[in-house]
């Protein structure tokens, strides 16, 4: 997968960016749909919200001239949007309908499918010490997030699709960078009004069947419209965040390291609203965090260039005494005067 080419500095700038946001809109998200908070249980259509208004920034963008828009075929465009909504409903209705427990799970499981389909679509091959690295990741943040497990039919299918096309999303959106030499906020300001659109006509009956209320019967306050609205900032900059580390790195390399939003989130929710940190939640952190370390070193050792022995290594002795005996017996010519030397 071709990576967008650009400094360290600008490497870790996304990264922090995407880390920053994502934790901020996950705590934003839970003071807006918590019942202790604004109790706006509509995540499908906050979706939608939120491509609308990364939809708005990508159409200023490109009046404004700050980026140019390059040519993708509008099928390409649809087919990702599609795949990326049945993302975000497959985890809603995973999360609706099994426990906890398993949605972590089925979240985790996202690693390893991410290597598989990255192996069976690109032929990707990955090292033996990236391979320990993430089972390392995958136990820590099991540990420190699983919890009970419990699963119905219904929900491990729902959970199954999620997987699978939240997956494949990732990917997608390293291949079209690639296939179409397209940046990655271009690319996201073609997609984001295909996924608005289909997300707030679809996403009220989403909702509707997760919680069984209407969004017209939600008492908007101006709380819930600062949280909705700050909710709307922070997914612009997670958005782009997404697409930009994705083009740099790659889909596995985005959820391993994506993982120590996890661990930001549980010691945010420690500090800020009181949660549980226990001795099993610290180890379990402790074991992702050195599993990151190990990942990163990993890659980069992959990114090194092997260093081949010489030829005349590979020689034995015997090997190199016809060559030394020929050299010895021709005479030595002069290239400019055309002369033997004798």
């Amino acid at each position: 997968m071709e990576k967008e080419k650009k400094s360290p500095v600008s490497d870790v700038g996304a990264w922090g960016m995407n880390i920053v946001s994502s934790v901020g809109i996950i705590m934003a998200n839970k003071q807006l749909m918590s019942p202790h908070g604004f109790a706006f249980g509509f995540a499908t259509t906050l979706t939608g919200f939120h491509f609308s208004v990364t939809a708005l920034v990508g159409l200023v963008s490109n009046a404004t001239g700050y980026s140019a828009s390059k040519h993708v075929p509008l099928w390409e465009l649809v087919w990702f949007s599609l795949v990326a909504n049945a993302s975000i409903t497959g985890m809603n209705l995973s999360l609706m309908l099994n426990s906890v427990g398993f949605y972590q799970i089925s979240k985790l499981s996202m690693i390893p499918v991410v290597c598989m389909m990255e192996w069976i679509i690109h032929g990707k091959h990955f090292s033996r010490e990236v391979k320990m690295a993430v089972a390392v990741v995958v136990v820590g943040v099991g540990i420190c997030t699983v919890t009970d497990v419990k699963v119905n039919a219904k929900g491990f299918l729902c959970a199954c699709v999620a997987i699978l096309c939240t997956s494949l999303q990732q990917i997608s959106i390293g291949s079209l960078q690639k296939k179409y030499s397209i940046g990655s906020f271009e690319l996201l300001s073609k997609t984001a009004p295909i996924q608005a659109l289909s997300l707030l006509v679809l996403g009220p009956f989403v909702d509707y069947f997760l919680t069984g209320k209407l969004l017209s019967e939600y008492k908007f306050s101006s709380g819930a419209f600062f949280f909705i609205l700050l909710s709307c900032s922070l997914a612009v900059f997670c958005n782009i965040s997404q697409y930009l580390c994705i083009g740099r790195f790659s889909a596995v390399s985005f959820q391993v390291l994506g993982h120590m939003k996890t661990v930001c989130v549980l010691t945010l929710g420690w500090l800020l609203f009181d949660s549980q940190l226990t001795f099993k939640n610290l180890l379990g952190m402790a074991l992702a965090v050195l599993g990151m370390i190990v990942y990163s070193w990993a890659v980069e050792a992959e990114k090194q260039p092997k260093i081949l022995p010489s030829t005349r290594d590979n020689l034995s002795e015997e090997d190199l005494k016809p060559l030394k005996e020929g050299i010895a017996e021709s005479p030595l010519k002069d290239t400019e005067l055309g002369e033997s030397k004798v």
